[in-house]
């Protein structure tokens, strides 16, 4: 903390130096369905008085703005009012934003010039949040890791570990989907779960990101695929005037960032990353080296007035080893021991990933056509030996899997008569699993050997139409949509009817700050890969053979929104969400619901889809943008998650949380300084205690390398409540041709100490000797091992645009 200090204090004092000026802003205006150019429209800077008007060509340009992040409010007689994404403004950097304008429906006789920070689409009336590049980037103990950032939203939980796995409302983390400008993203972290969506940091590069749309309910027809959540990441366009540039150095990684044009109807922006993780690991002492890198571009090309294509893709290479030698010189018992079991669990692992994809939009005059296909590979590798030698007679694990999938969507948009607003489309898809899995596996029963390869090639379909309407001089919205999917794995997946999934929308004014929202759908989800490509010792596709089938989420929401003013949001949601068909173990007698959180795989083993779930709760969210440089969020949910177990009776699932309270505020102050902080208080969640019986037999022990879970006592007992404080401190500095922004983050600042399961380990004696009971000489004796955290967590980062 001394050392923060004097860094702070030097900064400050460095800061007197420099001084200030203004920035320009540029763009252009056009019709959103004819492309072309609107003159005379208003355009004013969002928090000032500084606007102009297009001129004949749509043209605009806003001099003497201050620099920052800034929105601009674009209003015009007989169209809807636009307020714009955020974009940063710096003496150097002249942002470019392209602004289109829909045909309004309503009958107005004036222009009301009145920015509305909170939007929501008649499809979507409620649970469903927008975050700004701004709110990323300064977000407190986010780390400019988008789905860290997240966790401050309601409904949102998450582990007090270092993972990011968002779990919404009650629902596992492989039960969200997410798209990058339209293009479903598999694998969205590195070393990420497979068949779950968790991992310990973010693919997606926030350099790119302009915002993110939060869907916790009433999903458009046109997304399928997920029961929680779809968060869907819209990327920034290149600078169409000049090449800009953008280095970050963090913590954890530094990273490049280059956009610009490619021509006069050519713009790109790609970015490269690279952790120093496992150098700073091996540095302080940890058992494991993890490494990264990522990259990600996006290119975009005006074909005509009224057609454009993006290429988008994004990737990750991630290696993970162990530090044998992390014991050297180390003499504390407690860090011996675990780093010692770290390195008995841990396998050695590499994944590697990309996908690819291309957007391509063609406008006419009442409707909008667009065609999205795309490509997406992912490899994961993981070996494991006794004792981490290489003797094959020792090989506990060997495990090597690939998922590959080729989409495309086609989709039309249109306006009918009567301003009916329709989107119909079509989706086929060719996906390949392989898997070759050998695994010595040790449960209460006894070691288990798995030992199979599979191959497994699929093609999906799907059919989607969503009608939308205003009544009432748009006072009432109502939505209506289905969508149907298919697959030809089994008989029942086969028939798109069997997944038919209606959904409908409900939003009334009640006053003009008041609304009553509603909604509910049936949504369906494909098991993991994992599932659908396991074969027993008979080589057999078992759990086709077992008549698995789609998993099944029906939401039921409903809630008040209030909107005092146009900074500031207060709403209040109910919800319930009742699962079915979700995958059952076979051999532990547990839904998989409750899995997902940790490394590895989840699914490799015989299932059925008999297991049955629910989780309801409340959601109370209050939220002011800006008021004089000062914003916060403050969001609770209280909520219950329960599937039943083999009994047949209900029992708390593993995100079972109860309450989740986040409360992130920041204040804008002079000079280009900001502060801001974000408290999360996380009820405990239940877990699963140890078999010691079954833990101590040695061929157990020596296979699982930890303890065995008690399945037959699922969830049964709870962790403690956690809460947590991160602080974060910008400071920013505008140059004639650079800025630099550096900023201080600290996670868990009064070091709130978090308790997980503890580890169960063999008693060893001075040589290393594992203890034997002399009553039993087939068992070991175990201790427990204390597995805590509670470190504060100091982070600094340098962004430089020039």
């Amino acid at each position: 903390m001394k050392n923060i200090s004097i860094i702070l204090f030097l900064i400050l004092n460095v800061s007197v130096v420099f001084s200030q000026n203004n920035g320009t802003i540029k763009g252009k205006v056009i019709d959103a369905q004819t492309r072309e150019s609107l003159p005379f429209v208003n355009v004013l800077v969002d928090d000032s008085t500084k606007g102009t008007s297009t001129d004949e060509e749509g043209n605009f340009v806003i001099s003497n703005v201050s620099l920052g992040y800034h929105k601009v409010f674009v209003s015009f007689l007989g169209y809807t009012s636009v307020l714009s994404d955020d974009y940063l403004v710096t003496k150097d950097k002249i942002p470019y934003i392209l602004i289109e304008l829909s045909q309004s429906n309503e009958q107005l006789d004036e222009v009301v010039i009145q920015s509305q920070l909170f939007q929501k689409s008649v499809e979507s009336p409620l649970s469903v949040q927008t975050l700004g590049i701004a709110e990323i980037e300064k977000n407190p103990g986010g780390n400019r890791d988008v789905l860290k950032v997240l966790q401050s939203l309601p409904g949102v939980a998450s582990n007090p570990s270092f993972r990011n796995d968002i779990i919404i409302r009650g629902g596992a983390p492989s039960e969200n989907k997410f798209y990058l400008d339209g293009v479903e993203v598999p694998v969205i972290n590195h070393f990420q779960t497979q068949g779950s969506s968790g991992g310990p940091v973010g693919i997606i590069n926030a350099d790119l990101i302009r915002k993110v749309d939060f869907y916790t309910s009433a999903f458009s027809a046109n997304q399928g695929n997920a029961l929680s959540s779809v968060i869907s990441f819209t990327q920034k366009d290149g600078n169409p005037e000049k090449l800009n540039t953008r280095l970050t150095l963090g913590t954890s990684d530094a990273g490049i960032t280059l956009d610009g044009p490619l021509g006069s109807k050519t713009t790109f922006m790609v970015s490269a990353r690279q952790s120093y993780l496992q150098f700073l690991f091996k540095l302080i002492k940890l058992p494991f080296l993890p490494t990264y890198n990522d990259f990600q571009f996006k290119v975009k090309h005006q074909l005509s007035p009224n057609s454009e294509i993006s290429l988008i893709g994004l990737g990750a290479l991630d290696k993970f080893k162990l530090n044998e030698s992390v014991n050297d010189d180390i003499t504390d018992e407690e860090t011996l021991k675990r780093n010692r079991y770290s390195l008995s669990n841990i396998p050695i692992q590499e994944q590697w990933n990309y996908t690819v994809g291309a957007v391509y939009k063609h406008f006419g005059e009442k409707s909008m056509q667009q065609i999205v296909l795309s490509r997406n590979v992912w490899n994961n590798n993981s070996k494991k030996y006794f004792n981490n030698s290489d003797n094959p007679d020792d090989l506990l694990l060997d495990y090597t899997s690939k998922e590959i999938e080729n989409k495309l969507r086609f989709e039309i948009t249109s306006t009918l008569n009567n301003n009916y607003k329709l989107n119909v489309g079509v989706g086929l898809e060719n996906a390949t699993y392989t898997n070759s899995t050998f695994q010595r596996l040790a449960i209460s029963e006894g070691v288990q050997e798995i030992d199979f390869s599979s191959k497994l090639s699929m093609l999906k379909y799907a059919l989607f139409g969503q009608i939308s309407k205003s009544y009432l001089n748009a006072n009432l919205g109502v939505s209506l949509g289905f969508r149907m999917d298919g697959v030809d794995y089994n008989d029942e997946m086969k028939n798109p009817l069997n997944q038919f999934s209606p959904r409908i929308s409900l939003s009334y004014k009640l006053t003009k700050k008041l609304s009553l929202n509603a909604s509910t759908g049936i949504y369906k989800q494909l098991p993991a890969y994992t599932i659908m490509g396991y074969r027993n010792a008979l080589n057999q596709l078992v759990n086709r053979d077992n008549g698995l089938k789609f998993i099944e989420a029906i939401h039921y929401v409903s809630g008040l929104e209030m909107k005092p003013n146009s900074t500031s949001k207060i709403t209040l949601e109910g919800f319930y969400k009742a699962y079915k068909n979700y995958p059952f173990s076979v051999r532990d007698q547990i839904s998989l619901a409750n899995l997902g959180s940790d490394f590895g795989v989840i699914g490799n083993e015989e299932v059925n889809s008999n297991s049955k779930g629910r989780a309801y709760g409340i959601e109370l969210l209050a939220q002011k943008k800006s008021y004089n440089g000062l914003y916060g969020i403050f969001s609770y949910t209280f909520v219950k998650s329960e599937f039943k177990g083999a009994t047949g009776n209900y029992i708390p699932s593993s995100w079972d949380n109860r309450h989740l309270l986040s409360i992130t505020g920041g204040k804008k102050m002079k000079k280009n300084w900001e502060i801001g902080g974000k408290f999360k208080l996380i009820g405990g969640q239940p877990y699963t205690p140890y078999d010691y019986d079954a833990s101590a037999i040695i061929e157990n022990y020596n296979v699982s390398n930890s303890g065995i879970l008690d399945y037959s006592k699922l969830n049964s007992e709870r962790f403690d409540t956690y809460h947590q404080l991160d602080l974060r401190v910008d400071k920013t500095w505008y140059w004639e041709k650079l800025s630099l922004n550096f900023y201080i983050d600290i996670q868990n600042i009064y070091g709130s100490e978090f308790i997980s399961q503890s580890y169960l380990i063999p008693i060893q004696d001075e040589n290393g000797n594992k203890s034997i009971n002399a009553t039993d000489t087939t068992r070991y004796n175990l201790e427990e091992i204390s597995n805590s955290s509670g470190n504060v967590l100091p982070s600094f980062g340098i962004v430089l645009d020039f």
